[in-house]
């Protein structure tokens, strides 16, 4: 945006933001979500002022967002922070930016019907804590462990637990089950890395600025996923649930591994696309 025309109308401000934004897929929520990250206002304020007019202090530093959004860094890392479920998230870039596809893991793990009120779950590869944070803030009997391997991300997750006032999580430094006792949980949920290592996607859009350890899983993009449905079926006590989120081409793949890792009643439930997300099974052999 150019500081010359002395462009500062709300409304005028949003319009050229939208327009140096338009390779975007959402140029004008870019836009919108930016701004109200430095005037500290909803976004409904722009539509009940849209005369109002930016300071130049304020315009300089949407500028500076505005030229790292167009050169394509994730507007989340920008502003800090993402919602999901009904949280408010930080984000950085040791974490993976949470995405509404991710709300249907939230949303099966919910529904199911676990045998104890006080039921002991784990989140595998934690990142912000979302799925974790969602879990314990709709089942306040549920005791939640969230597990991430990287200490920046747990950081991170920690800090969230705090600021949405989650009290009854814990959080393990580990790599997936590693440091969860076996026959010990109720149900154990996982939204891990599912990209091939040489898929182009990685090079492309959020993608390029994310921890690729939290993006990518070998050449087939499964491996982590396999080394979960093998050690979550010893952490799992009798009719113990696994649910896996997965890419949207996965889902036969994942079945016939959670098959053959021994798991019974193995289903995958679809998003609001029509694409196979998540793979549901249970733990019904010791």
């Amino acid at each position: 945006m150019n500081d010359s025309k002395r462009v500062r109308r709300i409304d005028q401000v949003l319009a050229e933001a939208s327009r140096m934004l338009s390779a975007s897929d959402t140029p004008r929520l870019d836009a919108e979500l930016l701004l109200s990250h430095i005037l500290d206002k909803p976004r409904t304020y722009f539509f009940t002022w849209p005369e109002a007019e930016l300071s130049d202090e304020q315009l300089s530093s949407f500028n500076v967002l505005l030229k790292k959004r167009r050169n394509g860094t994730p507007v989340a890392y920008l502003t800090g922070y993402r919602e999901f479920w009904s949280l408010q998230l930080k984000v950085t870039d040791a974490t993976l930016i949470p995405r509404p596809d991710t709300e249907l893991l939230v949303e099966l793990a919910l529904a199911q019907q676990l045998p104890i009120r006080q039921a002991n779950i784990a989140d595998l590869g934690t990142g912000t804590g979302a799925i974790a944070l969602a879990l314990a803030k709709e089942q306040t009997d549920w005791q939640v462990t969230a597990v991430d391997k990287s200490p920046e991300a747990l950081a991170v997750a920690k800090e969230n637990a705090i600021s949405n006032d989650v009290q009854n999580v814990q959080f393990n430094e580990g790599d997936w089950c590693s440091t969860l006792a076996a026959d010990s949980l109720d149900m154990i949920v996982s939204n891990p890395p599912y990209i091939r290592s040489d898929d182009p996607h990685l090079q492309q859009g959020d993608a390029r600025f994310e921890p690729m350890s939290a993006l990518a899983s070998g050449e087939d993009g499964l491996t982590d996923i396999r080394t979960i449905a093998r050690d979550a079926f010893n952490t799992l006590k009798y009719e113990g649930m696994l649910l896996i989120e997965h890419g949207y081409d996965q889902g036969e793949a994942v079945r016939s591994i959670l098959l053959e890792a021994g798991y019974s009643a193995v289903r995958t439930e679809q998003d609001l696309a029509g694409h196979e997300r998540v793979t549901l099974a249970q733990k019904l052999m010791h």
